[in-house]
């Protein structure tokens, strides 16, 4: 692939996954697309590059946050300027997370598990099984709950609970052919007994059954339990992204 449709590829994911995790707000200026959400979450309040040619001019992209009283991230993706990395360590700045955007292809041989409940809105149950085990602060719940409708349909929100204990749960949007999956959490009580698998996919089967064809995700790249999963699944790295945080 050349340099030029890789960056398209690179870009076509970003752009998914910004819908499919939304921020409140967003604006695009010189070149960067600039999310917040009241500092819930890096992904929803983070600096991002949506071309080649983008400003590297740092206190412009900066000022909207810090008028907010919020502590800027970065988060550089290949289409990030390359000069960027340097400017920001001239800065002071940390490498606080590097991350991987995988895809893989869909098929359907993946099945639905009868446990796993996959429903279009989230439940109170899932709600409070979601705070409980992010975890979501209390004051950062209205801004989680405002989010989450704002993902486009179709949306599943996916449950495993046993004898009305949560057990594990993810969020699968799709757009298209691309299905994007989000927050896989397993409970610790629950850990080892194959429930991300169950969970996932069964929101590959449910996005299978709307058209997606293709599903994508974000993982830390040092969570050594979850990257044999999804290379077991057909999931392989697309391109990595890095958080950069200025000092405190």
């Amino acid at each position: 692939m050349s340099p030029l449709h890789k960056l398209d590829e690179v870009r076509r994911l970003e752009e998914l996954a910004f819908r499919g995790w939304p921020a409140l707000e967003s604006q695009n200026h010189n070149g960067w697309h600039l999310r917040f959400s009241g500092g819930y979450t890096k992904r929803s309040n983070s600096i991002n590059a949506i071309s080649e040619d983008a400003s590297t001019d740092i206190e412009d992209l900066e000022a909207p946050y810090r008028a907010r009283g919020q502590r800027p991230a970065w988060r550089l993706s290949p289409l990030a300027p390359p000069a960027m990395v340097g400017l920001l360590e001239a800065r002071g700045y940390s490498n606080i997370e590097r991350s991987l955007v995988q895809r893989c292809p869909l098929h359907d041989g993946f099945t639905a598990d009868p446990a796993v409940e996959i429903g279009p809105q989230p439940t109170p149950a899932w709600i409070e099984a979601f705070c409980a085990h992010s975890p979501v602060r209390p004051e950062h719940r209205e801004t989680m709950e405002r989010m989450l409708a704002a993902i486009a349909t179709p949306k599943g929100f996916a449950l495993v609970q046993s004898n009305g204990r949560p057990m594990a749960m993810a969020i699968g949007a799709v757009e298209g052919d691309h299905m994007g999956l989000f927050d896989v959490l397993v409970m610790p009580e629950a850990r080892r007994q194959g429930l991300a698998r169950r969970v996932t996919e069964s929101l590959y089967a449910w996005a299978w059954q709307r058209g997606a064809r293709f599903a994508y995700l974000q993982v830390v790249a040092a969570n050594a339990a979850a990257l044999p999963l999804y290379e077991a699944q057909g999931f392989r790295t697309v391109y990595a992204y890095s958080y950069w945080l200025p000092p405190a």
